[in-house]
């Protein structure tokens, strides 16, 4: 019994810390909070039940896996927001099963959004970006796609996969990963500048006649 209280209050203190602590003040998703604390209950309970029954946890890991994939199809998911799904999801396990001692799954749960606000942390290769870049202009060569890359974003390019070279319409879409220089913009921060200046007013000379 000390086990079951101390996995339910590991659950749901490690959910709130994780969503709103972690994801929601980096991430600023609102529907996602929603989700992720909903999916990190629903999981405790099903499994706390699941664990005591005579259906076994077969069914149950099975009920995971079918939640696991109707979730991930039914939205578009940044890989970083996968991550988080997964590990709602894996808290509610671990604490559902509230494993002997009773320490054990309150560490885990711990271990777990220390993992996430480590690898998530926002000063972690802050001047490296990727991004999916249209080209007009078909790029065959390697070293003639990354001199153009270098001019339009002004960043060091790390690596380009190339998704499609039309040949025909003069075309190229890639995938590139590159790191901000010392000293310049992010390429989001460029593109944030020239809408800001789109959107401004332009004043208009007046002409004079006689």
């Amino acid at each position: 019994m000390v086990s079951f209280y101390s996995a339910l209050a590991a659950n749901c203190i490690g959910l709130a810390v994780l969503v709103y602590g972690v994801y929601f003040r980096r991430h600023h998703r609102r529907d996602l909070v929603l989700a992720y604390m909903a999916l990190g209950s629903g999981i405790f309970a099903v499994t706390m039940l699941l664990s005591s029954s005579a259906a076994g946890m077969g069914l149950g890991l099975g009920l995971f896996g079918i939640l696991s994939i109707i979730r991930l199809r039914s939205d578009t998911l940044t890989q970083e927001e996968v991550a988080y799904y997964f590990v709602s999801l894996a808290i509610g396990l671990v604490n559902g099963l509230h494993p002997d001692p009773a320490w054990l799954a309150p560490a885990v749960t711990a271990a777990l959004v220390v993992v996430m606000f480590v690898v998530d942390h926002p000063g972690f290769a802050r001047r490296t970006e990727r991004q999916t870049i249209t080209m007009e202009r078909a790029y065959p060569k390697q070293e003639d796609l990354h001199a153009a890359l270098d001019e339009l974003l002004g960043a060091q390019i790390l690596r380009t996969v190339v998704l499609e070279l039309d040949m025909v319409r003069d075309l190229t879409i890639v995938d590139v990963r590159f790191r901000v220089r010392a000293g310049k913009p992010s390429a989001a921060a460029v593109k944030a500048q020239i809408v800001e200046l789109a959107d401004e007013p332009r004043a208009t000379a007046g002409t004079w006649s006689r």
